[in-house]
């Protein structure tokens, strides 16, 4: 170090170099030739001699340290305990120390910015040739990138916790490869059924936060694919690579062909086969500590799969035969529009028993259902599924509320007798309304009165009120049920909904109530669709309970609509854009909203052919008073949820493309797939065309 050599130490305590002691010039030569951060504070005021590694540690110290007493370099923290008394405490006693965990605060280049780093650091006494301490040797080790090591495997675990599905476990594991391994190009693959399912990541992707979020888009290899992946997933072996062209024989595009050094390391669980690969562009050698690392995260990622996969078999099993007791299309009326909406509770892997159901009658009455069977089983779902057959049935020999709730009340509590259960707990809601002028008759079996939202003035929120319906006692109990009568206005919408909705753990009834009540009134609009989305999240707090929405709009005039089916090949999404100008055109739809829902509705069409990978519906309905578009899909990866409302998109834009462009959106989970929509409301409706003409 130059330093040494221009310092000038005969005006320092150490005296000229020519007066040293033998044993502290050996001890400097040691220390300055020495690539591990050392320095030596000397005599009484522990003057700073240290080398070029030890420089590093002290930033911006250095080089005014150099030469001065470490209580002036350090003065700002030497009174903190581990600093200034330890040198001390050697000083004295000629006893070693040792700290295996020392944070500092570095910055390591001139404009940088500071970094926290992590030291083991050992303190000895050094003495001169007569044996007397003349002070004290600061050995430090940097160890940062080992504690960083096992800091992030500790996120991983914790991501991996939340972690449900493959889709999810793919997500966290891709993110954590390429962040906690400064890796180029990362793989992750499991075994399904003939083939292997491989998602990849590579560095400098162009994904933003929603897209991170969304279902990945997997790929399939042959088993017998030569690929590090499969191989490594089929043997159950470890592969490194560090200089060569490890996925010449398999690349798929110039990303793959870059790769010059790549990590396979299988997931070895008891259900599950599968490996994770990692690739640089560069050669790169396998350390042991970095080999260590990488099968410590691919246990865990391993176990969280395997986990996944039970889930998903669960949850698909039940929610399917949750789904298919639901009815797969509701009426479509030209004045009553009508929606509905179920989504499962916390346990989303166990069956449930609420239900909904809509259903227009011979005489042209339109029968409005909502019930609620107790469980969360294959029980209360079977239950459910028998309560809206037979509710249908009785309603089409006498469709009178009380009759079919009386009829419905012998046949649950025949039930429980056949069974020999007496904790059958079912209540429904069923109402009828007549499309010819909105009357409604209503009665309860022990069910949440419904909630009524009438039109309002523009500017202004609508007024809501529940509706006064005797309760009445849950089916099964020999309990007496009468109806109450009511007339929808032109713009008016009911709203019937389960305890789900309501109820929240260590809060009162009333809270929910209002919480709903206050949600449905500040609504853009009173239309069905997004009542429902609104209605679900309306109170606070996570739910354990299942929750399912109906909603009727009584419109004010008939609406126009339209559909275009959308099988799954890359030129649709531009063929529906085409659709929708030239149908929205033909209807005077003003050209800034045609240009909005042009947009958003190419969003959701990319969204499903991508990513449920099946055919698509887009529908479109038009009101004088707003145009709702919805997307249909019939896949099965999964729906996107109103709670988290950032895992919806398409490649590059987002989902704040439909929440800039929309004044409400939301989905509905299906029987088969999910359905996402968008409402945008039209300001101005005197330019508005008449649907009449």
């Amino acid at each position: 170090m130059d330093l040494l050599a221009s310092h000038p130490w005969h005006t320092s305590p150490l005296g000229a170099p020519g007066s040293w002691d033998p044993a502290l010039r050996a001890t400097l030569d040691v220390i300055m030739g020495s690539p591990v951060a050392m320095s030596l504070a000397y005599g009484d005021a522990y003057t700073l001699i240290y080398n070029d590694a030890f420089a590093t540690i002290l930033g911006r110290r250095h080089p005014d340290a150099f030469g001065r007493p470490a209580a002036e370099v350090f003065a700002d923290v030497w009174a903190t305990p581990g600093i200034g008394d330890v040198v001390d405490r050697v000083y004295r006693t000629g006893e070693p120390f040792r700290e295996a965990e020392t944070a500092v605060s570095l910055v390591r280049a001139p404009a940088g910015e500071p970094e926290q780093a992590v030291f083991t650091r050992g303190c000895s006494a050094v003495r001169d040739s007569a044996g007397r301490i003349i002070g004290v040797l600061t050995v430090a080790t940097e160890t940062t990138e080992a504690t960083s090591r096992l800091q992030s495997l500790g996120e991983l675990t914790g991501a991996l916790a939340s972690a449900l599905t493959l889709d999810d476990v793919a997500r966290v594991a891709l993110r954590y490869g390429l962040t906690a391994f400064d890796v180029d190009h990362m793989t992750f693959g499991v075994d399904d059924a003939s083939a292997w399912r491989v998602v990849r990541r590579v560095r400098g992707e162009l994904l933003d936060e929603a897209d991170e979020r969304l279902p990945p888009l997997w790929r399939r290899l042959p088993l017998d694919s030569p690929s590090p992946l499969a191989r490594a997933a089929a043997s159950g072996t470890t592969e490194f690579t560090e200089d060569g062209a490890p996925l010449r024989e398999v690349a798929a595009d110039r990303h793959d062909q870059r790769q010059r050094a790549m990590a396979a390391i299988p997931l070895r669980t008891h259900s599950l086969r599968g490996a994770l690969t990692f690739g640089r562009r560069h050669a790169h050698v396998w350390q042991p500590a970095e080999r260590a690392q990488l099968a410590a995260a691919a246990d865990l990622i391993g176990q969280a799969a395997e986990r996944a996969r039970r889930f998903e078999t669960q949850y698909g099993t039940a929610q399917l035969l949750q789904r298919s007791m639901l009815p797969e299309h509701l009426p479509n009326l030209d004045r009553f529009r009508v929606a509905a909406r179920y989504d499962p509770g916390i346990d989303g892997s166990a069956a449930g028993g609420d239900f909904y159901d809509a259903f227009v009658l011979p005489d042209g009455l339109l029968a409005i259902v909502l019930g609620d069977v107790a469980g969360h089983d294959m029980h209360a779902a079977a239950l459910m599924g028998q309560v809206r057959a037979a509710l249908r049935a009785l309603a089409l020999a006498n469709p009178d509320p009380v009759v079919v709730l009386d009829g419905l009340d012998k046949l649950v509590g025949m039930l429980g007798t056949g069974t020999r259960s007496h904790e059958l707990f079912v209540t429904v809601a069923y109402g009828l309304l007549d499309q010819r002028d909105g009357g409604l008759t209503i009665a309860s079996a022990g069910h949440p009165a419904p909630l009524i939202r009438h039109a309002s003035a523009e500017g202004q929120h609508a007024t809501v009120g529940y509706l006064d319906v005797p309760t009445g006692t849950p089916l099964g109990l020999g309990g007496a049920h009468r109806a109450t009568t009511t007339v929808l206005s032109p713009g008016d919408t009911i709203l019937l909904f389960s305890d789900g909705v309501i109820e929240r753990r260590r809060r009162e009834l009333d809270d929910g109530l209002a919480a709903l009540a206050k949600s449905v009134s500040e609504a853009v609009s009173g239309d069905p669709r997004n009542l429902c989305a609104l209605a679900t999240s309306a109170v606070a707090g996570a739910t354990e309970d299942d929750v399912a929405v109906l909603a009727v709009e009584y419109a004010t005039t008939p609406s126009r609509s339209a559909t275009m089916n959308v099988p799954p090949e890359p030129t649709m999404p531009g063929r529906v854009r085409q659709w929708m100008k030239v149908q929205l055109t033909a209807w005077d739809v003003p050209e800034a909203v045609i240009g909005a829902a042009v947009l958003c509705t190419s969003e959701l069409t990319t969204n499903a052919l991508l990513h449920a990978g099946t055919a698509a519906r887009v529908h479109i309905d038009l009101t004088p008073e707003r145009l709702l578009v919805s997307v249909q899909d019939s896949g099965t990866r999964g729906t996107v949820t109103r709670a988290h409302t950032d895992t919806l998109s398409s490649r590059g834009r987002g989902l704040g493309l439909i929440e800039e462009l929309s004044d409400a959106w939301g989905t509905d989970p299906t029987v088969r797939g999910s359905t996402v929509w968008f409402e945008i409301l039209l300001a101005d409706e005197r330019n508005q065309p008449d649907p009449h003409s």
